[in-house]
């Protein structure tokens, strides 16, 4: 798909969003302590967004140890932060238009693996531009995390995000990759290298707190047609089970995923159950480059 420039009011939007995401994250990492809840976390990040009168693209993630994505607490969680790595990652929106990062929050000592996938992404944000293939901006990541002794996690990605969309094409890999399409001027792309200190694959665990509508259909049942009303103002993205009012909702749930009206997101752990880091921006490709709307929130930014 071809991309043109950007109008101005779609370039503001995905500023304005950026904004808000950099001073939620910049707040937020510091609460990540052992001994404080997931819940809490989680919930002020995504009060603040709303405050703030923009949007959440999607709940906030707090991947723990090997979890790498889709971890989100549940509703009444009591889990605290231990002496752990955190992948936190969160996502706001502006009439649709998203900015996506992520940082890892340390306190287990590996401080090289949190400094690997940093590296990686100042790499991959150096390489990007007009005409770049998404494998070059992959081997510069998989260069820098290979360079520290570990893997960057084969199977997941960077991705575009456009209007109401959190993961669009094209997808970045987290590795070299010969044949790949060129970033376009006009597209916003969110980079997130993952470093592992496992074999570098992530697959499915059980926890599933994360949903999506994949498509409006009619419901017999009353509490999932009630449920399917609710999740209609989360405009298509994703959404926690705790963001709806009712506290019985699972059930719910569990029918329209079963009439494939919505889908849900396991967490993603590691394979090895190896500690995983993350790091993420999101940039606008430009004529002459890239500018980086999510800078500002990395230790290694330069």
């Amino acid at each position: 798909m071809s991309h043109g420039p950007l109008d101005d009011d779609a370039v503001e939007s995905y500023r304005e969003a950026g904004a808000v995401l950099v001073e939620a994250m910049n707040e937020a990492r510091e609460m990540v302590e052992p001994g404080r809840s997931q819940l809490e976390v989680a919930e002020w990040v995504e009060d603040f967004v709303r405050e703030e009168g923009a949007g959440l693209a999607f709940p906030v993630n707090l991947s723990v140890d090997p979890e790498a994505s889709h971890a989100t607490p549940s509703r009444d969680d009591d889990t605290e932060f231990g002496e752990e790595m955190v992948c936190l990652d969160v996502g706001v929106h502006v009439d649709g238009y998203i900015a996506d990062a992520a940082v890892t929050v340390d306190h287990t000592g590996n401080v090289e693996l949190v400094e690997a996938a940093e590296m990686a992404l100042e790499a991959a944000v150096d390489e990007a531009g007009p005409g770049v293939e998404v494998g070059v901006v992959g081997q510069a990541i998989e260069d820098v995390i290979r360079g520290y002794g570990y893997t960057p996690v084969l199977n997941l990605s960077g991705h575009g995000v456009e209007q109401y969309d959190a993961h669009t094409e094209p997808n970045v890999p987290n590795r070299g990759v010969d044949r790949s399409v060129e970033l376009e001027p006009g597209q916003a792309v969110a980079i997130e290298p993952f470093a592992t200190d496992g074999r570098g694959k992530v697959g499915e665990g059980t926890d599933e707190e994360i949903y999506e509508l994949q498509r409006e259909k009619s419901v017999r049942d009353r509490r999932a047609r009630q449920v399917l009303e609710e999740i209609a103002e989360f405009d298509g993205l994703p959404f926690a089970a705790r963001w709806l009012s009712n506290d019985r909702a699972g059930m719910a749930l569990r029918r329209l995923k079963q009439a494939d009206v919505v889908k849900g997101y396991p967490v993603l752990k590691e394979a090895d159950d190896a500690l995983v880091s993350q790091a993420e921006h999101t940039l606008l490709v430009t004529d002459e480059g890239v500018e980086v709307i999510t800078a500002g929130i990395h230790d290694f930014d330069g």
